[in-house]
């Protein structure tokens, strides 16, 4: 026995030797952490933990701010070409602000994917984030960052409805609501701070998915200033000496995983609140002038950023193609069977349908060189491929009309005026739409369908809701599926057009959508490809 005890001894040592150091490993993530530990950064790549000045403000404290823009700066900032750190405002009363305090701004990425057929993994500790601002409970803090002289950028993702007026009394000392309603006061604050000096003005890099979003900001920003009484030289500054720049980003960021968080954590080492996730695929494309790239030189360090005067083309292509292959196949895959993108492209049946759609109808359409937008097409698939993103089909349904409207439309138009005919792909994808609106129950705004005896939501505006609930109740009486198909194209509220002058449109979509309802979107999808 006391041989068994010394050769046991060893190993007893060993453990309790290395007990205090996974104790240590697994405290929450900070600044103190990495520097007393650095076997904890061994395996990850971790961004400068130097103290840098505040450069950039950014409202927005979301997943997707942080593993996009955040996270280029603490490329430029890892290359030593940026040199500044960002000051996180969190556009809403209930945020992670606090979160990112505690954790000195630093919180661990994860980029997953696939890239040229291989799976690709990467992981990081982002530190370009300085620290996270509630301006609604540090209201003078927040006005105070308008006062830095270093401050140059501001970054916005405030979902799509952030970037709206609302009429709102000019602050004193409470935080208003809206977004642009906090920058008015916060760009008021930096005009009188500095005597509206030229040199002072800021660039603004909007992020929020709408068209046109920088201009869109201004335009709210100087109807603020008008309303508020702003003097004529602040208007001018805003005009003359600052940028609000139009921009387009892509990147899916599924964010926080909840689902193997702890697993994650303990290979990690340490505990983190904040961790993200990412593709590895990126994109931000920037409508200014192009001297501004040098004072955010993602160019320099190989990322996908482009500078632009003109960013219609890219749009286009974003919308057409990524947009529109998501809107044209996933409700018809949801009603046969499917729930996530990565199963939709592993079916044999849908994944040859969106190839049709994309390579035969969609693409041929979308303006710029071919070549190009070939790869991009090709790289859409690579990207809904990606095993590490689970992509709910319904989750994509949120407003399908109004996309199918904005993504899809154009392509199926423009292929009808080019060849004369009517794309068989696309037409089908209505008829699909209008196949996933087929339920009951009108509320919240929301309706109940039913696909394999289970029911699923529709989401949309309770207009439209109430509107299909109407046409497929008529159908149920009528059974005319020309008047169903008709009477729901024909709505120019819809489709901003009656679809139902277009020849040929009415007997089409007829058609896919009787075999829809007879053969499932499946079989009828089977049809279509010709297997």
């Amino acid at each position: 026995m006391g041989d068994l005890t010394i050769m046991l001894s060893p190993a007893v040592g060993f453990l309790n030797k290395y007990k205090k150091v996974i104790d240590i490993m697994m405290e929450q993530l900070s600044r103190e952490l990495l520097v007393n530990n650095p076997q904890l950064t061994e395996n990850i790549k971790v961004g400068p933990l130097d103290d840098m000045p505040e450069k950039i403000i950014q409202f927005g404290e979301g997943n997707f701010l942080r593993a996009f823009a955040d996270w280029k700066v603490n490329a430029l900032n890892s290359a030593g070409l940026f040199g500044g750190k960002i000051v996180v405002v969190q556009p809403i009363k209930v945020g992670i602000a606090h979160l990112l305090n505690e954790q000195d701004g630093l919180y661990s990425l994860l980029l997953r994917g696939i890239q040229n057929g291989e799976v690709v993994e990467e992981r990081e500790i982002i530190s370009s984030v300085n620290r996270g601002i509630s301006p609604y409970e540090e209201w003078n803090s927040f006005l105070e960052c308008a006062r830095n002289p270093e401050l140059r950028f501001m970054f916005s993702n405030t979902t799509e409805a952030g970037i709206a007026y609302i009429e709102e009394a000019k602050p004193t000392t409470e935080c208003p609501d809206s977004f642009p309603a906090k920058f008015t006061a916060f760009m008021l604050e930096r005009f009188r701070a500095f005597n509206g000096a030229d040199d002072k003005g800021m660039v603004m890099l909007c992020c929020e998915l709408i068209e046109n979003n920088g201009a869109n900001l201004k335009r709210i920003v100087l109807k603020h200033a008008g309303n508020w009484g702003c003097s004529a030289e602040f208007v001018d500054w805003i005009n003359g000496s600052c940028h609000f720049l139009n921009t387009l980003v892509d990147r899916i960021v599924p964010g926080y995983p909840r689902e193997n968080s702890t697993e994650i954590e303990t290979e990690l080492g340490y505990r983190d609140k904040l961790i993200d996730t990412s593709e590895i695929f990126h994109l931000w494309v920037i409508e200014g002038p192009k001297e501004l790239a040098e004072e955010l030189p993602f160019h320099k360090i190989g990322l996908n950023v482009i500078w632009t005067d003109d960013m219609t083309p890219y749009r286009s292509r974003k919308v057409r193609m990524l947009n529109g292959a998501h809107t044209s196949s996933v409700l018809a895959a949801y009603l046969g069977g499917l729930d996530t993108v990565g199963e939709m492209i592993d079916s044999d049946i849908f994944s040859a349908f969106l190839k049709k759609a994309m390579f035969e109808e969609i693409l041929p359409m979308v303006p710029g060189d071919l070549e190009e937008n070939r790869l991009f097409a090709e790289g859409i698939f690579e990207r809904f491929s990606n095993p590490f993103i689970r992509h709910e089909l319904l989750s994509i349904s949120l407003n399908s009309v109004s996309k199918w409207k904005v993504r899809v439309l154009p392509s199926l138009l423009d292929f009808q005026r080019e060849n004369g005919a009517l794309p068989e792909a696309l037409t089908f994808s209505l008829a699909a739409l209008i196949a996933f609106y087929n339920g009951v129950g009108c509320a919240h705004p929301e309706l109940r369908g039913m696909r394999n005896e289970k029911a699923y939501s529709i989401k949309d505006d309770l207009d439209i809701l109430s509107f299909f609930e109407k046409r497929w109740h008529s159908f149920n009486h009528n059974h005319d599926i020309r008047i169903l198909a008709g009477t729901i194209m024909a709505n120019d509220k819809l489709w901003g057009q009656d679809l139902t002058l277009l020849p040929g449109m009415i007997d089409a979509v007829a058609a896919h959508l009787q075999n829809i309802l007879i053969n499932g979107t499946d079989g009828a999808a089977k049809k279509l490809i010709g297997k």
